[in-house]
């Protein structure tokens, strides 16, 4: 049963920079459903969907990440037009702490990522952006007061922040 599992998936075992965690997968009129632990259902398993829930994992188990302060698709409003952030995680306060944009493995990280993430962060405010293609990942510090920013070699745990 778990090899049928997995070869009905297999499309989705893209080659990522990110360690390899167990996931539940079912099918849904051939519809292939991954279960997300943050909105405990299960969503459409695409491309997209496999880097974010394998970059939440990362969050959760590489980073110390508090799985009770992740939000996934957080809805916000951008110059009158409803938005939607890939993942926002809180502080302890319950402000924004850092925001990730993620890309399916096979999208190039391109500079409208960041501008995207940005414009973003101009409503949300959070210290920290990572943008991620689940093969690529870049990770920035924004200094809002002096509006700058610097790259960081490796995202921080979480009680560096």
């Amino acid at each position: 049963m778990q090899n049928e599992m997995e070869d009905q998936h297999s499309s989705f075992k893209y080659p990522l920079s990110l360690p390899e965690y167990d996931f539940s997968i079912r099918h849904v009129a051939e519809t292939p459903m991954i279960f997300d632990v943050i909105r405990r259902r299960y969503v459409k398993l695409t491309a997209e969907e496999w880097v974010r829930q394998h970059f939440v994992q990362f969050l959760i188990h590489e980073r110390d990440f508090p799985q009770s302060l992740i939000a996934i698709e957080m809805a916000f409003t951008y110059q009158g037009m409803a938005r939607r952030a890939d993942i926002v995680v809180y502080d302890r306060k319950g402000a924004p702490l850092l925001i990730t944009e993620c890309k399916a493995p096979d999208v190039e990280v391109r500079q409208e990522a960041f501008d995207q993430i940005a414009r973003y962060n101009l409503v949300l405010q959070a210290r920290y952006l990572v943008v991620t293609n689940g093969r690529n990942h870049y990770c920035c510090e924004v200094d809002l007061v002096n509006r700058s920013y610097r790259f960081l070699d490796e995202l921080p745990r979480y009680d560096e922040l």
